[in-house]
């Protein structure tokens, strides 16, 4: 990563990819963009790392995506990962759990993580280091933006030395959060609602002796709704809903914090580092897009926090439009294929913030009768096996999969448009188990069994992947090189999923989901769906 620069006054700086924010969106972003080769800036207004745990949770996805991104080894050792998560009712009495130690998506990680910030904001700024061709600069606002059909003028403000320069980018992502500049200089309004209900935040420090409820625990009190769980490295969070009349003010008094998390952690024993007073939205932009603009993250939508899924969802944002950024700069693809961002994107993230909705009315009850009937009619449903499966084993959570966009037909159908599972397979000569996703490579990805040793009429490389059963010994598999690895299926997930399918061969995205699948004698019309999709005919020349 390149140190912050200066440049000579009237001086063109030319980028690939702007990048305004550098909060855990826009680091994710830089970093795989910096994986593909791609010159990128990066721009933050605060001069300092932000310091503060406000996002704290991810779920397995992320941690797919962070491992995408080279990142996994730096991030996973500060994560907590809990057992468990409870809803009680005013007398603590439980009447929904999801185990986490029961649920596994098939992606590689566990479901829920509880992260500290500060330290994760830390992993991916120096994660950045690894490219000479990104730079981060601090201290370093967007003052102006204007486009024209080749690119985007930017001008941009170092607000220590109070001196402006300008910009020119391909792309610019707007990564800066729910008050976007980007999103303001391109004049794209929200939509959605606010909740009147302001909670308090605390974060904080705690003795392993002093913490009180071990487990992740929602407190469905209809007189004072409150969330708490440990956090990562000794760390305990704890929110709480303020009540008609209670300001700001009263609810950070040190003695009132102190009151509020005693039941949950011994107040002795428990170091306050932030406590603030907040609201939560619904929202989500017009549109993703305008010109060679997009909206990441809470610039392009935020949602009510009962899922966990806000960080997240700016997560897979990045994950899905970094890799078609490469493809359009290279000339690999058309510059069609951005328009998929959104098309893919939008409809997952409102089911995801619909989801989120529904889980907070359960969370939310505001009168006796309305939790005495939530509290009763969930015990009552969670007799029936299926139903209490559905709830304790988080199948309400939407699935990583989209309807429209880059697949072939367009249109999810069976597994195509789906996210491919992520087992632990052995590589020839090496039996230690590996995750797939390290074999697969940043492009596209065929995984299947007896697969050509070459394939042909493909825009770019295409790694290949072949599995072989369950049991094989990796000492006996034919050696690999650069465009094909054979891998032992450890625990036989790709052969079930092949054979559920009723297919030899899958092709993958950058992202893991699933383009196409394919019987044997199909995958070369498979490679050329995939050429004519991306457009590589009419796109030889580096374009956008």
């Amino acid at each position: 990563m390149n140190p912050a620069q200066s440049s000579s006054p009237g001086e063109v700086q030319e980028v690939d990819v702007v990048i305004v924010g550098c909060g855990p969106v826009g680091a994710l972003a830089a970093n795989l963009l910096g994986m593909r080769g791609v010159r990128t800036l990066v721009v933050e207004r605060s001069t300092e790392p932000h310091g503060q745990p406000r996002a704290f949770s991810c779920d397995d996805e992320a941690l797919r995506i962070y491992q995408q991104a080279g990142l996994l080894d730096r991030i996973v050792g500060d994560l907590h990962q809990p057992v468990r998560a409870d809803y009680v009712n005013a007398a603590g009495r439980r009447f929904a759990t999801i185990a986490f130690d029961e649920v596994d998506f098939g992606f590689g990680h566990a479901p829920l993580n509880f992260f500290d910030q500060p330290l994760l904001e830390q992993s991916l700024r120096t994660g950045l280091e690894r490219f000479a061709h990104v730079t981060l600069r601090l201290g370093t606002e967007l003052v102006d933006l204007r486009q024209d059909e080749d690119g985007a003028d930017l001008v941009v403000r170092d607000v220590v030395a109070d001196r402006s320069y300008p910009v020119r980018a391909r792309f610019v992502l707007g990564c800066d959060g729910a008050r976007s500049t980007t999103r303001t200089a391109v004049r794209i309004p929200l939509a959605g609602a606010s909740y009147a209900e302001p909670w308090l935040a605390v974060s904080g420090d705690v003795a392993p002796d002093g913490i009180r409820a071990p487990h992740t625990t929602f407190v469905c009190d209809w007189r004072r709704p409150a969330f708490v769980s440990p956090g990562s490295r000794g760390s305990y969070r704890a929110e709480f809903m303020l009540r008609p009349g209670e300001t700001e003010a009263d609810m950070r008094d040190p003695a009132k914090i102190a009151e509020l998390v005693s039941p949950y952690v011994d107040p002795d024993r428990f170091t306050v580092t932030r406590a603030v007073v907040y609201t939560f939205h619904h929202l989500i932009a017009a549109r993703w897009r305008e010109g060679r603009v997009f909206l990441l993250g809470d610039a392009a939508h935020q949602m009510p926090p009962f899922l966990g899924q806000g960080l997240c969802s700016g997560l897979r944002d990045a994950a899905n439009l970094t890799w078609k950024l490469a493809l359009v700069l290279s000339g690999v693809a058309a510059p069609a294929l951005l328009d998929t961002y959104e098309t893919e994107r939008r409809p997952h993230t409102a089911a995801m913030a619909e989801t989120s909705v529904r889980l907070g009315r359960v969370f939310l009850a505001r009168s006796r009768r309305a939790a005495w009937v939530r509290d009763s009619v969930l015990r009552a449903v969670q007799t029936v096996p299926r139903v209490r499966r559905f709830v304790r084993h988080f199948e309400f959570k939407p699935l990583p999969a989209y309807e429209r966009g880059l697949f072939a037909g367009g249109r999810r159908d069976g597994a195509v448009g789906v996210m491919f599972p992520q087992p632990r397979v052995a590589v020839g000569g090496d039996s230690t188990p590996r995750l797939l996703d390290d074999l697969l490579g940043d492009g596209f990805a065929l995984v299947g069994r007896g697969l050509p040793a070459e394939l042909s009429g493909l825009p770019g490389p295409v790694r290949s992947v072949v599995t072989h059963p369950a049991g094989t010994d990796p000492a006996r598999l034919p050696a690999s090189d650069a465009a094909q690895v054979h891998v032992v299926d450890l625990d036989g997930t790709v052969d079930a999923w092949l054979r559920r399918h009723r297919v030899d061969a899958v092709l993958l995205r950058p992202d893991r989901f699933v383009f196409a699948t394919a019987q044997a004698g199909g995958i070369d019309q498979v490679t050329r769906t995939l050429a004519a999709d991306l457009g590589a005919t009419a796109s030889r020349q580096p374009t956008g």
